[in-house]
């Protein structure tokens, strides 16, 4: 190997070089995703699979004039956005956790944006929300969540609703099943939707507590969801599997539940005889004030 090495043009041997450094690194990347994959860290028996090496994941929207910013909690597997106009500054954060404001705060301020909305979803059970802390420290930043939620904010949101940063903004479609108040934002032309804990990649919320209807689900996101393009992007709260995004067209083709009929869907549901989140005493109570006791 080293005499054919030494014989050919300097230029087409470290090129050589380069092609084989580059193959080591994607069997290496390779065989790392395969040791986390099958050694997650996490026991089966105690829930879904859960990826714990993600801290931090961003996306740059394909919509011109858009910023982009996909952020991953690793704890409770959440994922909270930012969206901004990259000509006014204004700026929306769907999903906020406590345990990452700081991370999220010097994003905020290192990208030279101007928060206006923080949106929950819904009301979660699994974190607490950084929603009213965040307000404390960045001047009018206001909140909001669905007015079925039963939660605390500045904005209370409802079908049909626009939340607006710049000449960008997200429409409200209730999704209730998980909660009464769940609801995903959808991008006004479509090619995005948040659709917190409703639908999930390949998967969809719990529907055994906090108001939980599996039919609501079923129709919800039959109904709100999968009517929208089959090339709309689709980003839930949570994803234990390190996935980052599918699309309504996969999600109405492959996903294992909502494929199913109705009544298939409603058993399905009805027995999957889950624990109940570690944090929901706490979390819930919170969330219902903003995450803090002074909305």
């Amino acid at each position: 190997m080293c005499s054919v090495m030494n014989r050919v043009k300097p230029v087409q041997r470290a090129l050589a070089l380069t092609l084989r450094l580059r193959a080591n690194t994607v069997d290496s990347s390779y065989a790392a995703a395969e040791n986390r994959r099958l050694s997650p860290g996490v026991s089966s028996t105690v829930g879904p699979l859960r990826s714990t090496t993600r801290r931090y994941c961003s996306r740059m929207a394909l919509k011109e004039g858009l910023l982009f910013k996909q952020l991953f909690e690793s704890e409770s597997s959440t994922y909270t956005y930012l969206l901004a106009d990259t000509e006014t500054k204004e700026a929306v954060l769907i999903d906020p956790v406590l345990e990452t404001i700081e991370r999220d705060l010097k994003l905020i301020r290192e990208l030279g944006v101007n928060l206006k909305v923080a949106v929950n979803t819904h009301c979660h059970a699994d974190h607490i929300t950084s929603t009213g802390l965040m307000k404390k420290r960045l001047v009018g930043l206001k909140s909001a969540i669905s007015k079925f939620s039963g939660a605390s904010a500045d904005i209370l949101l409802s079908e049909g609703d626009k939340v607006t940063f710049g000449k960008h903004y997200l429409t409200v479609r209730e999704t209730p099943g998980h909660t009464d108040g769940c609801m995903t934002l959808v991008m006004g032309d479509q090619s995005m939707a948040f659709t917190g804990d409703a639908l999930l990649i390949r998967g969809c919320g719990r529907t055994d507590f906090q108001q939980g209807c599996a039919k609501k689900l079923f129709e919800s996101v039959h109904q709100k969801i999968f009517t929208l393009p089959d090339q709309c992007l689709i980003y839930p709260a949570h994803d234990y599997l390190g996935q980052t995004v599918s699309t309504v067209g996969e999600e109405r083709k492959f996903n294992p539940r909502l494929t199913k009929s109705l009544e298939e869907f409603v058993n399905i549901m009805n027995n999957l005889n889950l624990p109940k989140p570690k944090k929901i005493d706490i979390s819930v109570p919170a969330n219902l004030v903003c995450g803090v006791h002074e909305v």
